[in-house]
């Protein structure tokens, strides 16, 4: 299959840098690069006013990112919590998704689109996990979820504490069973 040659308007993840040329397949191009203005296709009249406009669009990242730099700074360790119902397992009836932390992170005082919730898999079971929030292509933030059932819960997991069928396990001392399995021997 032919592949499409883009110019990047700015950096993509696992792609490349803002400027550079490259060549992707149709679909990708087509389906996300293009429609979200991450690219611009590479022919004479583009390559010459992307040359033109250079300097301003570096000037815009650059003021871009600088700006979501002094954001995660402000917002830096931010931890949420998201409260859901679970069964006795741990696992979620349903799952947490990119909008649902977006959600969370808006009532902790950052403003975000789901689309920059980097979330690898959903979430589908109780506890802490860091997730990747995309303030620019060039700045990211962990972001600590707390999937809970309760806020007294979630106090519980941020402080360590083990919640569920796992707190009620009882803790096995190595030292006890082998003082044990010898009683057993005599």
């Amino acid at each position: 299959m032919a592949s499409v040659e883009l110019i990047l308007l700015q950096r993509v993840e696992k792609l490349g840098q803002m400027g550079e040329l490259v060549k992707v397949k149709p679909g990708y191009a087509r389906n996300f690069l293009l429609p979200q203005k991450k690219a611009i296709r590479a022919n004479k009249d583009n390559v010459a006013r992307f040359e033109q406009q250079r300097a301003q669009l570096e000037a815009l990242n650059l003021k871009r990112r600088e700006e979501a730099e002094r954001v995660a700074e402000r917002v830096g360790g931010l931890a949420v919590v998201i409260i859901r119902q679970a069964g006795e397992s741990g696992s979620l009836y349903g799952s947490v998704s990119a909008r649902d932390i977006s959600d969370a992170c808006g009532a902790g005082g950052l403003t975000i689109d789901r689309a920059q919730v980097v979330l690898d898999h959903p979430i589908k079971t109780l506890g802490l996990r860091s997730v990747r929030v995309m303030l620019h292509p060039e700045v990211v933030i962990p972001v600590t979820v707390n999937v809970a059932r309760s806020k007294e819960e979630a106090e519980k997991q941020m402080r360590g504490e083990r919640v569920g069928l796992a707190a009620e396990e009882p803790v096995v001392n190595e030292d006890l069973l082998e003082m044990g399995a010898a009683i057993n021997d005599n």
